[in-house]
């Protein structure tokens, strides 16, 4: 689906995301006590669109290291979580394991894996991704057209990520890159950043640790700018009809800018010197 060009970026993401979710993972604490002592990873935004998800089969596509999965499956949905990185995927499955909360977890390149899942003839209820999944799509026409290859008739795609004007700023809050350049890959030398460390006690659901500080990855990373009108349009090129979208005014879970403001529910503000930003979307389409 993908020529080799956009497959070579796509292997250079995976060793890049391999070395930092090494980082992430050493803050994380004790999840396993986490889930058992009744831990969530959801924030009130994505509960709202994804609805009752009990007896839903519901397929998570870039799911990390699988704490979100587990919140669906915990309420009720029988979960398969797909991503790239092999460190992400190990912890994933280990935690599944230790909580006796059943995922499957398939470590793979969603553009070659949702193919084979649609000549198996499977199908969702719900594909889901969330925050930081979208700007890792080298095409969103080809990803929305095989998201809908596996979505039954009446099904949902719900996706809630990081508004892409914040790829405009660096993390002073400085402008860096114009909004409109659809699909563009952008190299970062200094690689997938330890975003988890960086964002702090206060926005990590479970105990924070100390863990790996000062971590530099050594393997560039590439991202796509994709505008909200190119995502909204290849959703509804791919035939689905849009039933939601917003746009919120906070960040969960992520300090994007270094003086970014914490506020309750382990949210983030712009700094004060910028104005009132969107810093996340949320979409619900209906196939």
């Amino acid at each position: 689906m993908l020529n080799s060009h956009l497959r070579v970026l796509h292997e250079a993401n995976r060793a890049s995301w391999n070395a930092a979710t090494i980082a992430h993972n050493s803050h994380k604490g004790d999840q396993t006590r986490f889930f058992n002592d009744g831990g969530d990873t959801l924030f009130p935004e994505e509960v709202e669109l994804l609805g009752d998800v009990r007896g839903k089969r519901v397929l998570h596509l870039q799911c990390n290291c699988g704490q979100d999965s587990l919140s669906l499956a915990r309420r009720g949905a029988e979960v398969i979580g797909v991503d790239i990185s092999d460190q992400a995927i190990d912890f994933a499955r280990n935690l599944s394991l230790r909580t006796r909360i059943l995922v499957e977890f398939h470590r793979a390149d969603l553009y070659a894996w949702l193919p084979e899942q649609q000549k198996l003839s499977e199908s969702f209820d719900i594909v889901y991704s969330s925050y930081g999944a979208l700007r890792y799509l080298s095409s969103v026409d080809v990803w929305a057209r095989l998201i809908a290859g596996v979505l039954r008739s009446g099904g949902r795609l719900v996706l809630i990520d990081f508004h892409p004007m914040l790829q405009m700023f660096d993390r002073s809050g400085d402008f860096q890159h114009p909004y409109s350049a659809p699909g563009e890959p952008r190299t970062c030398e200094l690689g997938v950043s330890d975003y988890v460390g960086d964002s702090g006690p206060e926005l990590l659901a479970g105990d924070f640790q100390e863990g790996i500080r000062k971590f530099a990855n050594p393997y560039p990373h590439h991202t796509f700018h994709w505008g909200l009108g190119g995502i909204g349009d290849a959703v509804l090129s791919a035939g689905y009809r849009v039933d939601a979208l917003r746009e919120y005014p906070f960040a969960n879970g992520s300090r994007h800018f270094e003086n970014g403001q914490a506020c309750e529910q382990r949210r983030t503000l712009p700094p004060s010197h910028l104005p009132r930003l969107p810093m996340m979307f949320g979409l619900q389409a209906i196939l």
